[in-house]
C-alpha cells in the first residue's frame, strides 16, 4: 500500500526546500532508499515542470570502492561527477543506511584520499545550486534511538514535516541577535568556552538545506576560541562510534583531544591545519528531536542544543576563513537532563538549561 506521507515529504523538499523552477535540472542522489521515496520524488519534481535525474547508491558497495581507493580513480570519478553537477540547478540527497558503521574499517588514508579528491564536487554542489540532503528510516535507525520501526518513522515523518515557516519570526530574531553579538561565553558541566563571533554573519535554517531542520548557525573569529567543552550527544565520523569527547583550545586551535577512542579522534584532528580549528557554532531548536541517535542531521537540530564544528566552514556570509576537509558536528545539549548550562553573548544570558529566556526568542523552544 502506499504510504500518502511519501507524496507529502516529496512536495516539501521540491516546494519548500529547493523551490524547483519549470525547465531546471535536478539530482536526486539516494543512499540505501526505497524506489517508492525516489518514484515520488520524480513525479513531484515532473509536477513542478522540473527535469529529474536519479543516482542509486549501495553502502556495501562504496565501501568496497573506499578500500582500495587510488589517485586515478578518484580524479576520475570526481570528474564525472563535476560534469554532473555542473549542469544541475538544485539537488537532493536522501541518505539511507543498514550499517551506519559500514565504513569504519575503510584505512584512514584511503578516506583521507576519497574526502580530498570529492571535496571540490561537493563546494559545487553548496556554492551554485539549490540543494537539501536528509536520512531515510530504517530498522538501523530505529534501534539506535531504542524505538521500534513503525514508531520511528512516525517519529521521523513528524520531525521532517514540521511547519517550519511557524518558526520563522523567532528564527529571523536569533538571526539579528547573533549578527550584532561580539563576545560569547557558553558554560556547563565540563564546560567553559568563549569565543568572538563578531563581524561575521549568521544564518537562520528552517528547512531549506537540511531536513529534519531547526538551528542558527555562524562561526568564531577562528583564532578567539578559548577554554574547553564536553559534548555529550554520541556521535559517529568516518564510520567511527566516538563518545565523551573533550576539547581544549587556545588561540582557537584543538591543543588537546580526548574521547572513548583519543587515538583516533587525533588522527581526524591531524588530517590537515584547518582540522584544529572550529568551522561553525549553531545553536538547535527542533521541539520535536530530543534525544541523540549518532545520526548529526537529526542531532544537531536538538531542542536546547548547540554544536561546536571543528574543520571547514561554509563558504559565504558565515564564513571565518577555515578550511579543512573535515566538518565535524559535535553538539553538546544543555535541558537538565543532560545537566544544563547557558549560552551567554555579549555577557547576557539567552539561553538558560535549554530554554530561551528573551521574548522574541521563546517561541523556539
Amino acid at each position: 500500500m502506499h504510504d500518502p506521507r511519501l507524496d507529502k515529504l516529496a512536495s516539501q523538499l521540491i516546494k519548500h526546500s529547493v523551490t524547483l523552477k519549470k525547465g531546471e535540472h535536478i539530482l536526486f542522489d539516494l543512499y540505501d532508499t526505497p524506489a517508492d521515496m525516489g518514484i515520488a520524488l520524480v513525479r513531484a519534481a515532473r509536477a513542478a515542470g522540473g527535469i529529474p535525474h536519479v543516482q542509486v547508491h549501495d553502502a556495501r558497495l562504496a565501501r568496497e570502492m573506499q578500500m582500495g581507493a587510488t589517485e586515478k580513480q578518484y580524479e576520475a570519478w570526481s570528474g564525472v561527477q563535476m560534469n554532473l553537477i555542473e549542469r544541475m540547478q538544485a539537488y537532493i540527497a536522501i541518505r539511507g543506511s543498514h550499517n551506519i558503521t559500514e565504513s569504519s574499517d575503510v584505512p584512514a588514508e584511503k578516506m583521507k584520499l576519497v574526502m580530498s579528491k570529492m571535496r571540490a564536487v561537493m563546494n559545487h554542489r553548496v556554492k551554485k545550486t539549490k540543494w537539501c540532503v536528509l536520512r531515510w528510516p530504517n530498522p538501523s535507525m530505529a534501534q539506535l534511538n531504542g524505538m521500534s520501526t513503525e514508531a520511528f518513522e512516525d517519529f521521523y515523518f513528524r520531525v521532517c514535516l514540521l511547519d517550519y515557516a511557524a518558526l520563522k519570526p523567532g528564527m529571523k530574531a536569533l538571526e539579528k541577535l547573533m549578527d550584532k553579538t561580539k563576545d560569547v561565553h557558553i558554560t556547563g558541566p565540563g564546560t567553559d568556552l568563549r569565543f568572538s563571533i563578531k563581524g561575521i554573519r549568521s544564518e537562520a535554517c528552517g528547512g531549506e538545506k537540511n531536513i529534519p531542520d531547526g538551528e542558527c548557525f555562524t562561526a568564531p573569529v577562528k583564532n578567539s576560541v578559548e577554554g574547553v567543552i564536553s559534548y555529550n550527544a554520541p556521535t559517529i565520523y568516518q564510520g567511527i562510534a566516538f563518545d565523551s569527547v573533550k576539547l581544549e583550545f587556545s588561540k582557537g586551535k584543538i591543543v588537546k583531544a580526548t574521547a572513548n577512542n583519543t587515538e583516533a579522534i587525533n588522527r581526524i584532528f591531524d588530517s590537515d591545519e584547518g582540522a584544529r580549528y572550529i568551522g561553525e557554532f549553531a545553536i538547535g531548536f527542533n521541539r520535536e528531536i530530543l534525544h541523540p541517535m549518532r545520526d548529526i542531521l537529526f542531532d544537531e537540530k536538538i531542542a536546547g542544543s548547540f554544536h561546536f564544528t571543528p574543520g571547514q566552514a561554509y563558504e559565504g556570509k558565515t564564513d571565518n576563513g577555515n578550511r579543512s576537509q573535515v566538518h565535524w558536528d559535535l553538539v553538546c545539549i544543555q535541558r537538565p537532563d543532560y545537566g544544563g548550562g547557558e549560552i551567554k553573548f555579549d555577557g547576557k544570558v539567552i539561553r538558560k538549561d535549554g530554554k530561551f529566556v528573551l521574548p522574541e526568542l521563546k517561541m523556539l523552544n
